[in-house]
């Protein structure tokens, strides 16, 4: 069973967690575990550790007219109690905390955040305060509603409760900044009062103009008051007069310059504008009290604000650089925003709820929860755009300030599996934009990064083996989830383009003119260089691809086509079998000692972007007369990651499954480091001294090791690591495969870094949303809407139980298991099956059309959101080898 605090984070031991708060594309605004908001990333860019002036929520209490106490709704500070360096002149290190984290005002002494993700539950106590203090942050999470979980909006719910021996007047403070990028002057205030209050600072210039934003604090309490401006004045009178006016008892006085300028303001330029309002509240002795607040934010125009590494094939020069961003064309403006989120904030919160209840409940281990829904928050992060048509983009992570490694990168992009299941329609737009943005018609062959703005141009990059066959795979799974026959035939010849690449004529790389199966030339990958010859990695992506292209060509009746792409496969999976596997796991065929093996790629042609030069340049090594960046007798942790995709989109194996298994194993035995500070590790650092993880690459004692390796092999990049955790999962190894989950998180427990931002090439890094992918193994799931069919056969337990969410493209909700009944829950789309199979018991349509809740709609059964059927059956038992506490 779980416990009680695993996902609890107290502000005394934390002090890295901030919680991001945000909709999808639409940036975020974090909350950290001691109640301080911090990396307001609202203006379609990334901006860590960055404040809007000194937001915050406080609280009051008084009797009688008089104030018995008030605090910042803050816990300990932890921080650098010098200051922070690099921060702005007299606000910096060697003058203290900056002044905006309100850190010399009084706060509660003990503070903690619970998750897990995507609500947190605040907790603050002090015993000088006559109550406790509670808050409810999110931003509205509901899979299968993309436009609503895109709102840019955070909620927050803040409960009061009276422990003192009488009736006490209580009110919550709401303090809002406004301090806009490039601001010109004073934000304009707007004070509107409809359901409670809302007040609007807008950054005072043209609405089309990319520095346009606007602001908004509301409240839906029925007693409220406010200050629309707070004093003006130079020195600390802002801040002084602040604390001076919410110690009053009472309500606010308001306090409105209009249009005035006060000329007391110093560094008028720099001046940031703050509004506060109040609700007030009377709770009985013993009772609580809730007040509901929203921080909402509209910047509506976006440009690009960085300057691109490639040049572009076809650019045009008619596409407009400034470009809406997507809930701008969902909801006109700020007001409109904060209207639908009070219209509707009992559905928004209580589906929010829903599917973090369905998540922590779920009984698969901790580590895997911890993993599953911590990194949903890459969606909500800067790392996620949505562009004008709504069309998802992704940066791989985030640089501070702007993003890193733009262009929804394919072969970093092909890790996750949280999009496609929670958010199936994003995914195809993913997909649809990478064949129409991407690919190049005269070859086939696809860039891995697309350009914006979106229609500009195709990038000149060399097309990368893992991106441009994982594009193949993913098409396949996202028809499997979607069941859109037409939306694949739409984009079928693009399909059959991306695998006739391989052995195009235009392909300068020449991976498999011959038709071999086997990819034989330069390879471009994820790791940013290329593998020279055969390596079960890369080719195992291009056998995934002819395995997923024959059976979309058998669905669409190219039955030619099925029959060629079944051909090659077969001869691909039999040469890597006998001439890859070396007893253990699989190798890189190539003598690295031969420097002619490059001369037929000394050419200028699709550029790498990270080192210059020829292609001798770039990978010859005089001194050690070798090549460099490759991995021959390595042990390298994504040998046979493609069957890890085949398998989870329910294709039949590509590699021999005992060969498969094997190598799995090794990738463990030799990988797996439980104490990353006795490794040498001349790269980036995501792990060190006691912590534990698995390396991209190492080389057995015996294995020959090139001097310059494959790029970041003692790295461990977490969404390689989940990936390999799950393919331990699929091969019977559930505690080892734990083990690699728990190692990752392990290195996220808020002492260390942010549980809720993993990094890699950056911050919110998009891989590591291939953590999904164990709730889909471990619940032994299967899909596929096209026929109707549906598939649970859990690898794990709780005693005598299992439950776990679970989402097939078109619906999703809970099941749970016990011996003879299983109960599933349809928490929003619509179930349409013809088959379902749990544990390994079938039942067909006309079994399904006799449950409760069933519709009969054409050949298929249909349950709608809301609705709950069980099977009861006395042969149904759950024969999961695993029990949890066996695991972790």
């Amino acid at each position: 069973m779980k416990s009680t605090d695993y996902f609890e984070y107290r502000a005394d031991e934390a002090p890295f967690t901030i919680f991001p708060l945000g909709g999808i594309g639409a940036g975020s605004i974090g909350i950290g575990a001691d109640g301080r908001f911090q990396d307001w990333e609202i203006y379609n860019r990334p901006s860590k550790g960055s404040l809007n002036g000194f937001s915050h929520f406080a609280v009051r209490a008084e009797r009688g007219g008089e104030v018995l106490d008030t605090r910042i709704l803050h816990g300990p500070f932890r921080g650098n109690r010098a200051g922070v360096l690099h921060g702005k002149q007299f606000n910096s290190f060697g003058f203290g905390p900056r002044r905006e984290e309100m850190t010399g005002f009084p706060h509660f002494e003990h503070a903690a955040l619970k998750g897990p993700y995507p609500l947190a539950r605040l907790d603050f106590a002090d015993a000088r305060f006559p109550g406790n203090v509670g808050m409810q942050a999110f931003s509205p999470f509901l899979p299968m509603d993309d436009r609503t979980s895109s709102m840019p909006v955070a909620q927050f719910e803040i409960e009061v409760e009276n422990t003192a021996d009488a009736e006490l007047d209580y009110t919550v403070f709401g303090c809002i900044g406004f301090d806009f990028h490039a601001i010109k002057g004073n934000a304009r205030v707007d004070l509107r009062s409809e359901r409670g209050a809302m007040i609007v600072g807008t950054n005072p210039c043209d609405p089309d103009s990319v520095d346009y934003a606007q602001i908004a604090l509301a409240t839906d309490h029925a007693e409220t008051s406010h200050q629309r401006h707070l004093f003006r004045g130079s020195w600390f009178d802002t801040m002084e007069v602040y604390w001076a006016d919410i110690n009053k008892p009472g309500p606010l006085k308001d306090r409105f310059y209009g249009e005035a300028e006060n000329e007391l303001v110093l560094n008028r330029g720099q001046h940031i504008e703050h509004s506060v309002i109040a609700a007030h509240l009377t709770i009985p002795a013993g009772e609580r009290r809730t007040v509901r607040f929203a921080i909402g934010w509209f910047v509506p125009n976006v440009t690009k604000t960085w300057v691109s590494r490639f040049a572009l094939i076809g650019e045009r020069q008619d596409i407009k650089p400034v470009w809406k961003n997507f809930y701008a064309t969902e909801w006109s403006d700020i007001g409109a925003v904060i209207a639908e989120t009070m219209e509707r904030w009992e559905a928004l919160s209580a589906g929010t709820r829903a599917f973090q209840e369905a998540m922590h409940s779920s009984t698969l281990p901790e580590p895997v929860i911890d993993a599953v829904s911590a990194n949903l928050s890459i969606m909500k992060s800067p790392t996620s755009l949505r562009l004008e048509d709504g069309t998802f983009y992704g940066w791989e992570g985030c640089h501070p300030d702007t993003g890193c490694c733009e262009g929804s990168c394919t072969h970093v992009w092909n890790y996750q599996q949280a999009l496609p299941f929670l958010f199936p329609a994003l995914e195809r737009s993913m997909r649809d934009a990478d064949f129409q943005e991407n690919q190049v018609t005269d070859t086939g062959g696809m860039a891995f990064r697309m350009a914006l703005p979106k229609g500009i141009g195709t990038s000149a990059e060399r097309p990368c083996a893992d991106g441009q066959f994982g594009a193949v795979l993913k098409a396949y799974r996202d028809w499997k989830l979607s069941g859109d026959t037409d939306w694949l035939r739409g984009i079928w010849p693009n399909i059959t383009a991306a695998i006739a690449y391989a052995w195009a004529e235009g392909n300068y790389d020449r991976w498999d003119p011959e038709k071999t199966g086997v990819l034989h030339g330069r390879q471009h990958h994820t790791l940013d260089m290329e593998l020279f010859g055969p390596n079960a990695w890369l080719t195992g992506f291009y056998l995934g691809a002819l395995a997923a292209g024959a059976e979309m060509a058998q669905a669409l009746g190219e039955h030619d086509l099925e029959a060629e792409y079944r051909d090659i496969l077969g001869r691909g999976k039999a040469w890597v079998a006998e001439n890859l596997f070396n007893g253990e796991y699989f190798i890189q065929k190539i003598d690295i000692a031969n420097k002619d093996y490059l001369e037929p790629f000394n050419f200028t042609a699709g550029t790498t972007g990270h080192v210059a030069g020829t292609v001798f340049d770039q990978y010859w090594s005089d001194e050690h007369g070798e090549m460099k960046y490759q991995i021959l007798d390595g042990c390298g942790i994504d040998q046979v990651l493609a069957q890890w995709h085949t398998s989870l989109y329910g294709l039949d194996d590509i590699f021999d499954r005992d060969q498969f298994a094997s190598a799995v194993r090794a990738i463990h035995r030799h990988n797996y480091k439980p104490r990353l500070g006795d490794l040498a590790n001349p790269c980036r650092i995501f792990g060190l001294e006691e912590e534990a993880g698995t390396v991209i690459c190492h080389w057995p004692e015996g294995a020959r090791r090139p001097v310059i390796p494959v790029p970041y092999s003692q790295e461990t990049m977490h969404g390689f690591e989940y990936a390999f955790g799950c393919q331990l999962m699929m091969v019977g190894e559930i505690e080892k495969g734990v083990d690699v989950f728990a190692a990752v998180r392990d290195r996220y427990r808020g002492h260390n870094r942010n549980p809720w931002n993993e990094i890699e090439c950056g911050s919110n890094y998009a891989r590591s949303m291939a953590s999904y992918a164990a709730l889909v193994v471990l619940s032994g799931f299967a899909f596929d809407a096209v026929s109707g069919y549906l598939a649970i056969d859990p690898k794990i337990r709780d005693a005598d139980r299992f439950r776990s969410f679970w989402s097939n493209g078109t619906a999703c909700g809970t099941i749970e298991i016990r011996a003879g009944q299983a109960d599933i829950t349809v928490m929003s789309g619509t179930l349409s099956l013809t088959r379902l199979v749990v544990c390994g018991r079938s039942y067909d349509r006309a079994e399904l059309a006799n449950l409760d809740h069933a519709k009969a709609v054409n050949e298929r059964v249909v349950f709608e959101a809301g609705t709950q059927f069980s099977i009861v059956d006395p042969d149904l038992e759950l024969n999961a080898d695993y029990d949890i506490a066996e695991v972790h």
